[in-house]
């Protein structure tokens, strides 16, 4: 038996394995939209930050429900564009947050970013440990690894309601661009990890 039982299509845990990414991709669309939007209006690096991160996240949930649905595993040229992707984000965020700090750039408070933020917190945790224990049950890698990524979100969540939260409440302008810079090592990370092969399709 291959290390992922995706050739088992009709298997009650492949079923579920494919609900969970469905329930990833759809959440991570809906954060995305709500999250760069709100952030722009509020002019938070942070929060745009955060929904890029989202739509590629919501990419690389494609690729592994593609490997769930059809049993393929010619998924390496997606995976690289995904890597690519963190890395100009990583890039982009850095660059950004760092001009906000310089030209004293400061957002508005946005009680949307914090609630979007505050609910992917919750989510994210609960998506993430659902995915370990189907993936225990198919012996699959990739869902282990998609299960990480899904975690990484959460810290990014923590991030983000930090910042925002700490300039809602206390005027703290410049907590958003630096939880900003405390994101672009993480998803830098997460951009060498997919060029490495060692992510969602692990």
């Amino acid at each position: 038996m291959s290390t992922d039982a995706f050739s088992e299509k009709t298997t009650p845990f492949v079923v579920q394995g494919r609900r969970l990414e469905y329930l990833t991709i759809g959440w991570n669309s809906l954060e995305a939209i709500i999250s760069i939007g709100a952030g722009l209006v509020a002019g938070s690096i942070a929060l745009v930050a955060f929904g890029i991160d989202s739509i590629i996240e919501v990419s690389s949930g494609v690729v592994l429900l593609w490997r769930l649905v059809s049993g393929e595993h010619r998924e390496e040229l997606a995976l690289k564009l995904v890597g690519l992707s963190f890395i100009a984000l990583a890039g982009y965020v850095a660059f950004d947050a760092a001009k906000s700090l310089i030209l004293r750039e400061a957002p508005d408070v946005s009680y949307v970013g914090i609630a979007i933020a505050a609910l992917s917190l919750v989510v994210m945790p609960l998506l993430a440990r659902a995915k370990r224990s189907v993936a225990g049950r198919l012996n699959s890698r990739a869902l282990v690894a998609d299960s990480r990524q899904t975690d990484i979100c959460a810290y990014l969540s923590a991030i983000l309601l930090a910042g925002l939260g700490l300039n809602a409440v206390i005027g703290w302008w410049w907590a958003d661009p630096v939880a900003a810079i405390a994101m672009v090592p993480i998803i830098a990370k997460e951009g060498i990890e997919a060029l490495r092969g060692d992510t969602c399709c692990d």
